[in-house]
């Protein structure tokens, strides 16, 4: 490994010249800056420029290293490269390209891109690469990703375990809902790098079981969430455990002022990347507004669902989702619910049996906006439309990935059609527009909608075979069974993720 990966922050910011090393990040316009002065904030009394209005990106004092047009051309460890081909990922998505020479030469970073573009290895790579070689003490881990929602955390772990592997780098997923026990155990084992919801890291913290004082390389993913949750306490709580002169890379699908704390609190001098203006905007996906009668709105979902294949629907409760999906069953469609009110186990096996095949439908609250990837998804339908415009894009963004096409479907009903208009403005998506009834040929062209069997289904377990012994799921980490509540102190974060 290239030893110059381990830089402190120190060595960094003076190569920056004198501002860097104050952590000279500077924000918005000339005039913006002179308006809101220098101020001090918390974070290490880390010296930033106050900003006023609307959220902007930082303007960087150094220069940043050149995107890179292959893996080859980086400084990373030739196991990490040797697996990059073995998992088949030939060549960089450019929120990869921009940001990893930097990250890998221990700059902060502050990276936007659409859900789908590849941040996970962007931070994963440098993450694992500045860690390599390095064994963590008991319950002191050497790096950091936190991440708004179970699953996310979940999918973060199961992309980046075989990379880990290739440098013997252990990793641990904590998260609320499953046994609290078994992660305090991984931890005590001395797991270099954790992935965590918020919520369940504090727990540990305050059990004892994990301390954050030695972690060198912090990452938020999907960081506007988690301020639009409202858990902004809980993150900036962590941040401000670990070392302070460490590596902090902030990744985001949408930044605006709710992150503008993150960003001027705990960058220093960021490398900034941004994959999409509108961070929205994907080309390969479509968008369509369906205007139907409330009368015949379910008609028209349940020959939607009755496509064929997979397809993941949003409504915005727990009874309504439970309610369309028992629907759906009786119609003869293979359909599951996920929301929040299902237990991890549960809500870990319905994904499975959807990225299977087991199950075609699902039926989802915005608990599934974010944080799930299914290979092959063409298909994403707002039954009730979102009220945010980022939890629209958010939802859209579980299809049209890693440059794949899908369709984002959103049925309006008259009374919804006011609001709809203002929501794609601020969006920046001009949607296409199509009146609809059930049975129509236009809503069989645009959803490949078509009649339902009729013939009620049954989603049994799928029957696993043990694996061989000594054999292990390739790239794959086993969620561990939750034997009980994992703590009476489960904080309000995991209760909503």
């Amino acid at each position: 490994m290239n030893r110059s990966h381990t830089n402190d922050r120190s060595s960094r910011t003076r190569k920056g010249g004198a501002h860097a090393g104050k952590g000279g990040s500077r924000f918005g316009s000339p005039a913006a800056r002179r308006s809101g002065g220098p101020a001090r904030s918390g974070g290490h009394g880390r010296r930033t420029a106050a900003v006023r209005g609307e959220f902007a990106l930082p303007t960087t004092v150094t220069p940043a290293l050149p995107a890179v047009e292959g893996f080859a051309e980086l400084s990373m460890p030739k196991q990490l490269l040797a697996e990059l081909g073995r998992q088949g990922v030939s060549a960089p998505f450019p929120i990869q390209a921009a940001t990893l020479p930097n990250s890998l030469a221990g700059r902060d970073v502050l990276g936007r891109g659409r859900t789908g573009s590849g941040k996970t290895l962007a931070f994963g790579l440098a993450l694992l690469a500045r860690t390599a070689g390095q064994r963590a003490q008991p319950r002191q881990p050497l790096g950091l990703v936190l991440v708004p929602t179970r699953e996310l955390a979940q999918q973060v772990t199961d992309a980046l375990t075989p990379y880990a592997r290739t440098v013997r780098l252990r990793l641990a997923t904590v998260v609320g809902g499953m046994s609290i026990g078994k992660q305090a155990g991984a931890l005590r084992g001395g797991a270099e790098i954790v992935v965590a919801t918020p919520g369940r890291l504090k727990d540990l913290i305050d059990r004892g079981d994990c301390r954050l004082d030695q972690v060198g390389s912090t990452v938020l993913d999907e960081a506007d969430q988690m301020a639009d949750m409202g858990f902004m306490p809980q993150v900036t709580a962590l941040l401000d455990q670990v070392r302070p002169e460490g590596q902090r890379m902030l990744f985001s699908a949408t930044l605006d002022r709710n992150v503008d704390l993150l960003v001027r609190r705990y960058l220093t001098d960021p490398v900034v990347h941004s994959v999409d203006p509108s961070a929205g905007a994907v080309t390969t996906m479509e968008h369509h507004v369906l205007h139907v009668h409330g009368a015949d709105k379910h008609t028209t979902t349940t020959e939607i669902a009755a496509r064929d294949g997979r397809v993941i629907m949003f409504l915005d409760t727990k009874r309504a989702v439970d309610r369309l999906t028992q629907d759906l069953l009786n119609s003869g469609v293979r359909a599951a619910a996920l929301h929040g009110g299902k237990s991890q186990p549960q809500r870990t096996r319905t994904l499975a049996q959807f990225k299977t095949g087991h199950v075609s439908v699902l039926v989802a609250t915005n608990v599934a906006a974010r944080g799930i990837h299914v290979d092959d998804l063409d298909l994403v339908v707002n039954v009730d439309p979102p009220t945010d415009h980022k939890d629209y894009l958010h939802r859209g963004g579980r299809t049209a990935r890693a440059g794949q096409s899908g369709s984002v479907v959103t049925l309006v009903t008259p009374n919804q059609r006011q609001a709809m208009v203002r929501l794609m403005s601020d969006a920046g998506i001009r949607p296409q527009t199509t009146q609809v009834h059930s049975g129509d040929e236009a809503l069989h062209r645009i959803t490949g909608a078509q009649a339902p069997s009729g013939i009620p289904v049954v989603i049994s377990a799928p029957v696993v075979e043990p694996p061989k012994r000594g054999a292990s799921p390739r790239g794959r980490r086993r969620p561990a069974p939750a034997t009980r509540r994992a703590s009476a102190r489960k904080s309000a974060f995991d209760a909503a993720a």
